[in-house]
């Protein structure tokens, strides 16, 4: 499993959730869009981000809601080109 970040964050990128990440795994990117991005290879699935999100845009990847799942590629292609 991983956790995915979607698009109430674009344009807000509060960074609650990087303050609490025990591996520093999320990225600021403004390419493809202006949002934090959690990388799929470095994440360890804990889980302290979600609840931290105040927009809630952090989801695992079993959990995201049907409208955002184009989010999962959109994470994918940002580390692809890093």
């Amino acid at each position: 499993m991983a956790y995915i970040i979607c698009e109430p964050c674009v344009g807000v990128k509060d960074k609650a959730c990087v303050a609490v990440c025990p591996v520093d795994c999320i990225h600021e990117g403004t390419e493809p869009l202006d949002m934090l991005y959690i990388h799929p290879d470095e994440c360890i699935d804990c889980g302290l981000c979600e609840p931290e999100c105040p927009v809630t845009a952090i989801f695992a990847d079993s959990d995201l809601p049907k409208d955002q799942e184009r989010f999962i590629q959109i994470n994918a292609d940002f580390f692809r080109n890093k």
